[in-house]
């Protein structure tokens, strides 16, 4: 074709650019051949060739879609929209849309031209126009040009209508302060029968919804009638093949119609009242066999939702939603799910009713659909459904996919903890998790129930037991083997003997070999697993103290570790040897079983240290007014009596403020247990207050602090004879567990007679009391240290520790010989000043090392029986 007949016919030309650059093997072809191209664009631009501007920009908009620069064609699209032709024109605002947006400075010289063809007599040009302006105005165009646009939304021409209304949008969101100029113009285009200019009206109307709450109200007043009338029109009206959609007219005016409704119903009652017949209408009559009518009714359900709507119709939403979760399309099931979860906070009752249909839904094959119907049956649990609902869960978790069984295992404990009112229904559910998933529970989950275990003593001997037979079934669940080694070590006397049989049980067999045998098998089975291999380390010690005959092959067992890689395991390995073959003096006290755990405290402490990381916690204990805590697994503490609150831990929250640690020997619970724990003092700084208080329980090391630990209180460590007072700093919780919580309140008018604070088969000691006058808080406590066996003690040491209420000074002892058979005595000061004095009476414990014949001696003790007063 001659093309210079026919100027406008520049395909040609650019067909031949855009086959010369497909035929481009390597990038560097391709911008050898862009380059080439621009050069001969610039050269045209620059002769000022008007006969092929057109097909110019043209290929200059291909090369910007390639993603090269082309700033140098902007004049050229204003050349061409202020041409005179519809052709020139549309390559110009093509271009115009294309190659700028409303950050460039050279956009305002195209206001003028604009302008112009928005009042032109050719309703195309018009069209072009608004199409540009709708595109890339910016807020100054917006105030320019806004008269123009507002006139022609009463144009005659639909189409012009439609874009007008389409670029009002644009100016409305760019300029909110405009929304008013629009509101009746846009309310009277609702009036109208062309569907294209109805969904525009819609929008425009939502946009100014959006933009001003005046609005808003203007249109709850004005339009509401206008959108029934569409939506009854649309819905009752016969087939049209121009607006049918499988057999739905026009679903996307029916869904804009809709999301207007919603938004003008939201927190009005009078507008939610007048839209609810249509609303029910659609719900009813809308086919749901077709994909388009699924459409409308999700929108008519998020409508009832969102609005004031009556119970009966929101239940007809709900059940919408249910037959959803019964269709074979995947985003249906999924869109349904997401709006039960909004629905719930609604009308729980109702989404209840689909529960069995939920529940389907978390063993689809679909992990989108499975991980959103957990989250959903999850807000369905309440007191009354929790045990089916757990145990379809449970069963689910048994054949889950592996990639969901971490997700499903959460959900699990977390319904367990928060619903359980049965203490041994919660153990049969988390024992089931344990063996079917415990390489996916988390650690605060299992330090949970091993605190429960220990309040629960009716329930200890069942657990040992239940533990005991999942540990020979299912020994590769990682937490699981933690759980059940930490039982067999504190009550295997329990699992040979089957005390506290309960009336569910079958009586066992089970050898003292036999739990010596479960406990090295999951040692070797974890070799690299640092916490477990410690913790049967630690069950292995105590079983040496509970079955005397299995000592040497305990023994054994555990020197196998002595060469071991992993320091704290080493360590571990030597100190529990020497304590099962040199220490059987103080084997049996220092492996009795662990005292009670605080329930109380340790859910306190949980549910403080998790609201550090999450906004609020619903498994928190609360305390109402004048009653006891409410907590879960059926516990129900008594007030605590002024003793047992010892360590203060449910009245100090905020840590202690210490001064620089002093460097000690030796960490106290370390060298008090004898056991090896990571030792933080040496490194010159403060313990790690995140270390967690079970795991410290439980005399596991670690350098990394658990992260949902509560954190440990502050102890004076001990003094030494030779040492100043020290200062306060943190040290591990449990010291003082054991205390009575029956000491009576102290009475500041009674006597200190003398009392003897401790007395073993070889030591006695005895304390004396002085009060200094005008000081009832301080107390100067004379100890004298007798030596009852006949054989002289040598390198005596006094060690003492105090909770962080109170503060110790030793001063040193008279001596550090104490003579056999009484015949001498060591005396020693300790000056102590109660802080809370009158609120929380003494408490101490105590340490004495000594040596005989050369070999050394350790006893320990408690002393709780320190007259009223102190």
């Amino acid at each position: 074709m001659d093309l210079a007949i026919n100027p406008f016919s520049s395909g040609t030309r650019l067909r031949d650019m855009i086959r010369s650059i497909r035929a481009c093997k390597t990038a560097a072809e391709e911008r050898a051949v862009v380059r080439r191209e621009c050069a001969a664009i610039r050269a045209a631009i620059s002769e000022g060739d008007q006969d092929y501007r057109h097909r110019n920009m043209a290929k200059l908009m291909f090369i910007h879609m390639l993603g090269y620069p082309t700033h140098f064609g902007q004049m050229e699209c204003l050349k061409l929209i202020a041409a005179a032709g519809f052709p020139e024109k549309r390559i110009g605002y093509l271009g115009l849309m294309l190659l700028l947006d409303e950050r460039q400075e050279v956009l305002m010289l195209v206001t003028n031209s604009l302008k112009q063809d928005l009042n032109h007599s050719n309703q195309f040009i018009v069209g072009l126009a608004l199409c540009a302006l709708g595109n890339i105005c910016s807020a100054e165009m917006a105030r320019d040009l806004a008269p123009e646009v507002e006139r022609l939304l009463q144009n005659r021409d639909p189409n012009t209508k439609k874009k007008a209304a389409l670029c009002s949008i644009r100016i409305v969101r760019k300029v909110p302060d405009l929304a008013e100029n629009f509101m009746g113009a846009a309310v009277s285009l609702l009036k109208e029968k062309h569907h294209g200019v109805l969904i525009s009206a819609v929008q425009l109307c939502t946009e100014l919804c959006k933009a001003s709450t005046e609005a808003l109200e203007y249109l709850r007043k004005n339009c509401l009638e206008g959108l029934v009338r569409i939506l009854r029109d649309v819905s009752n009206s016969s087939y049209a093949p121009e607006y049918d959609v499988a057999g739905i007219t026009d679903p996307f005016l029916h869904i804009r119609v809709l999301k207007l409704m919603r938004t003008l119903g939201q927190g009005d009652a009078d507008c939610s009242e007048y839209i609810n017949d249509i609303l029910a209408q659609v719900a009813t009559k809308t086919e749901s066999n077709k994909n388009a009518g699924n459409a409308i009714l999700y929108e008519c359900v998020e409508t009832i939702m969102g609005i004031e709507a009556t119970s009966g119709l929101r239940v007809l939403a709900i059940n919408i939603l249910g037959r959803f979760l019964s269709n074979r399309d995947n985003n249906i099931r999924y869109v349904a799910l997401n709006m039960l979860m909004k629905a719930i906070a609604v009308d729980t009752q109702a989404v209840q009713r689909h529960r069995a249909t939920i529940l389907e839904c978390v063993k689809d094959a679909d992990v989108s659909i499975r991980k959103r119907a957990l989250e959903l049956v999850y807000l369905l649990v309440n007191d009354t459904n929790v045990k089916p609902l757990t145990k379809e869960l449970v069963d689910y978790l048994e054949v889950s996919d592996q990639d969901f069984k971490e997700d499903l295992t959460a959900k699990i404990c977390s319904i367990v903890e928060k619903f359980s009112q049965d203490k041994l229904w919660y153990l049969d559910q988390m024992f089931r998790v344990l063996s079917l998933a415990g390489n996916y529970v988390k650690d605060d989950v299992w330090h949970a129930l091993i605190v429960l275990m220990s309040n629960a003593s009716e329930l200890q001997g069942y657990s040992v037991r239940s533990l005991f037979k999942a540990l020979l079934a299912c020994g590769e669940q990682e937490s699981l083997v933690r759980v059940a080694v930490w039982c067999i070590g504190e009550y295997g006397e329990m699992l040979v003997n089957n005390i506290s049989m309960l009336d569910i049980e079958e009586p066992i067999t089970v050898t003292e070999s036999d739990a010596v045998d479960a406990v090295e098998v999951a040692l070797k089975r974890y070799s690299t697993d640092v916490t477990s291999r410690a913790m049967c380390l630690v069950s292995l010690l105590k079983l040496s103290s509970r079955f005397p005959p299995t000592s040497e092959r305990i023994k054994e067992i555990v020197a196998q570790n002595k060469g071991n890689t992993v320091l704290e395991l080493q360590q571990r390995s030597i100190e529990f040897s020497s304590i099962i073959q040199r220490h059987q003096s103080i084997k049996s006290s220092l492996l009795e079983r662990m005292p009670v755990l605080d329930e109380a405290n340790y859910l306190v402490k949980r549910a403080a240290s998790t609201q550090a990381t999450v906004s609020s916690v619903k498994s928190a204990p609360t305390v109402t007014p004048g009653g006891q805590p409410k907590l879960p697994n059926g516990v129900a503490k008594p007030p605590p009596a002024p003793l047992a609150d010892l360590l203060d831990l449910s009245s100090d929250d905020t840590p202690v403020t210490t001064s620089a640690p002093t460097t000690v020997p030796n960490d106290f619970l370390q060298d008090l247990l004898g056991i090896g724990l990571t030792d933080s003092s040496l490194s010159g700084g403060a313990p790690s207050t995140s270390t967690d208080i079970l795991m410290d329980l439980l005399s596991i090391g670690s350098t990394t602090p658990v992260q949902n630990g509560p954190p440990t209180s502050n102890f004076i460590p001990p003094g030494i004879a030779e040492t100043k007072p020290v200062a306060v700093t943190p040290q591990v919780v449990d010291l003082l567990d054991g205390l009575s919580s029956s000491t009576p309140l102290p009475d500041e008018n009674a006597a200190h007679p003398t009392i003897t604070a401790f007395q073993s088969a070889t030591l006695k000691i005895t304390f004396s009391f002085k009060k200094q006058p005008g000081k009832p808080q301080e107390t100067t406590i004379n100890a004298t240290f007798t030596n009852l066996a006949t054989t002289t003690f040598t390198d005596f040491v006094f060690q003492a520790a105090v909770p962080k209420f109170i503060q110790l000074r030793l001063d040193p002892a008279s001596g550090s010989t104490l003579p056999a058979s009484g015949n001498g005595s060591v005396t020693q000061s300790l000056t102590v000043t109660n802080n809370q004095h009158g609120q929380k009476p003494l408490a101490m414990r105590i340490r004495m090392s000594y040596k005989v014949n050369g070999e050394d001696r350790l006893e320990q003790g408690q002393i709780s029986n320190f007259p009223a007063g102190l």
